[in-house]
């Protein structure tokens, strides 16, 4: 039996029979635990990852948390950047299956590591806890790429308790006004995305006011459309107009989320749009050049007329 155990162990390195091998060894029980261990703790890190993945769903599949729990903790240091990554997916694998317990040895264990890289898999699992204490952390890592999605839903789950640390956010570029890194503006543009679900009250807004000129056409978008949810209809009137204007410039994601929102209010866009429109033709009319930004403005009037 215990050839037999061995025996397919080995076979998890083949990419073809790899998927076999792990029902066939959660077959085998118990018995098949030290074998996966050895290979997971004791087996090369590489590129190609799959093989070391398919120990770690095995293992799971087996119970054998305490296994996962010894190989995320282990501190292994991998010099070549390729078999770094490779080993990442393992390692995010092996995260969120720790969701089956969720317990707080496995968030005791998943904080740090959460702390020292924004893993996607850790997030997934420490963010099914809903913990206010990794409100932070979960913060940070909407600047990463790869990780700002389960951060942003780790960040729905905690809810209501984090819109002050949110709010902060949303009104801090690192690590300056003048000198923003690309990951504080990702964060931010995140942090609005976020905010704009939650129940914001008037102090709240006249926090996030000033955002409506911020020097980055999505976040001054993202908070104008903060104002046309919560704000009193002085703000709301002007943010329409602050939309207006940055429709002409944004990218055409952006264009198409903002016509999305004044579709949501026409009683108060329509009339800031035609007014741009009669600006537009009246430019146009004295020579300057108008042309797309007026066939934008009248492409989101007729959208008005079809909806009605």
């Amino acid at each position: 039996m215990d050839d037999r155990i061995q025996e397919l162990v080995d076979r998890l390195n083949s990419l073809k029979d790899g998927e076999d091998a792990v029902a066939d060894l959660l077959a085998c029980g118990k018995k098949a635990i030290k074998p996966l261990r050895q290979f997971l703790l004791h087996g090369k890190p590489s590129h190609i990852f799959q093989p070391r993945q398919h120990a770690v769903e095995a293992l799971a599949g087996l119970g054998a948390k305490e296994v996962l729990v010894e190989y995320l903790t282990r501190g292994n240091e991998i010099p070549d950047p390729v078999d770094r990554y490779g080993e990442e997916a393992v390692e995010n694998t092996a995260a969120r299956l720790l969701a089956r317990w969720r317990d707080e040895d496995v968030y005791n264990v998943l904080l740090p590591l959460l702390r020292r890289k924004p893993m996607p898999g850790v997030i997934e699992t420490i963010g099914e806890f809903g913990r206010t204490e990794a409100i932070p952390d979960f913060i940070r890592a909407l600047g990463d790429d790869i990780a700002r999605g389960p951060a942003e839903e780790a960040l729905w789950k905690v809810g209501e308790a984090a819109r002050l640390a949110l709010l902060d956010a949303a009104l801090t570029p690192v690590p300056s006004v003048a000198e923003e890194s690309p990951s504080s503006l990702r964060r931010r543009r995140s942090t609005l995305r976020l905010l704009a679900g939650l129940s914001l009250s008037a102090e709240d807004w006249h926090r996030l006011a000033v955002l409506t000129a911020d020097r980055d056409p999505e976040v001054a978008a993202r908070a104008a459309r903060i104002a046309l949810r919560v704000a009193d209809e002085r703000w709301k009137h002007r943010a329409v107009r602050c939309l207006v204007k940055l429709l002409l410039d944004a990218d055409t994601f952006l264009q198409a989320e903002i016509e999305s929102w004044f579709l949501r209010r026409p009683d108060i866009a329509e009339s800031a749009i035609e007014e741009e429109i009669a600006l537009r033709r009246l430019a146009a009319s004295a020579g300057d050049s108008a042309g797309t930004a007026l066939r934008l403005l009248l492409a989101v009037k007729n959208r008005f007329g079809r909806k009605r």
